[in-house]
């Protein structure tokens, strides 16, 4: 084995890792291996005998990518019309595949990157890497361009927001599958207290529609009217988890409409978010569901 290949051995050793780092960051899937791949560009050009710790090392390239990646966001959204909607990460219904596990681990869940893409870039960062990932004040804080404690006060600042929402689901899968199921039949059937009885009084809908625009319903009687509206549309619902939590995949006239995550906390709906910008949807891959 050559010195490259060995260096691309050790690089693939870590890419697992980093593309959840950069995901998380990102909420983005191509961005995510945007990052990994400008790791890998860097690590290539530089000197690896001299890099002690390859994996610190390569985490806080990409954490570095990141944090551009979503100021360079910030800057170009000029008047932003609702919270964007993260890439969703799509499995079978029956269980999600070991390439995405790492992903979605730790209920990151659409709801979880939804409050993340409300923090600021930095904020994002702190909390990203020292509470997801155990990276250390000291080392996050370089990156930043923040003392350690400082950077402790960003990651503080972004843990209340993230406390303060619903944003992570029952850990229990058939627990949710129940009230999803419930939800969906209601709807079907127009059933309005059947669709009020399964949503917490204060759940919240969002739609992505692409082009900076997210609508924003909230309330359980307003989010129960927009269920029956969408359940005329002729929609073919395919079960799936998205990001790891029960959600579905809708078809129309035999393309992608929308997919949804719905967040099932003490038995009811306390969130559900639908991407249904197509051009999106065009990206995603679908094949899980069987093509």
């Amino acid at each position: 084995m050559d010195e490259w290949e060995w260096l691309a051995e050790r690089f693939e050793e870590h890419r697992t890792h980093l593309r959840a780092v950069a995901y998380r960051m990102l909420g983005s899937l191509s961005e995510a291996d945007d990052a990994v791949q400008e790791a890998w560009l860097k690590l290539s050009r530089s000197d690896a005998g001299e890099i002690e710790n390859l994996g610190g090392w390569l985490t806080t390239v990409v954490a570095r990518e990141s944090l551009n990646m979503l100021r360079s966001r910030a800057t170009r959204r000029e008047e932003p019309l609702g919270v964007r909607i993260p890439d969703p990460v799509i499995d079978p219904a029956d269980g999600t595949s070991p390439e995405h596990e790492a992903l979605v681990a730790d209920s990151v869940g659409l709801a979880l990157l939804i409050v993340l893409e409300t923090l600021s870039p930095a904020e994002r960062l702190a909390f990203v890497l020292h509470d997801m990932f155990s990276v250390p004040f000291g080392e996050i804080a370089p990156i930043v361009e923040r003392s350690p404690e400082a950077t402790r006060q960003l990651a503080s600042r972004a843990r209340r927001r993230v406390q303060g929402e619903r944003a992570v689901p029952d850990p229990d899968l058939g627990r949710q599958r129940e009230v999803v199921s419930a939800f969906l039949a209601a709807a079907r059937e127009g059933n309005f207290a059947a669709l009020v009885a399964v949503l917490d009084p204060d759940v919240v809908l969002r739609v992505d529609f692409g082009g900076g625009v997210t609508q924003e319903v909230r309330g359980a009687e307003a989010v129960a009217n927009r269920a029956q509206a969408y359940s005329r549309l002729d929609l073919v619902i395919h079960p799936a988890l998205i990001n790891g939590a029960v959600g579905t995949v809708t078809t129309r006239d035999g393309r992608p409409f929308s997919v949804g995550a719905a967040t099932v906390r003490d038995g009811k709906i306390v969130e559900l978010d639908f991407l249904t910008d197509p051009e999106r949807l065009a990206q995603l891959d679908l094949t899980v569901l069987g093509g």
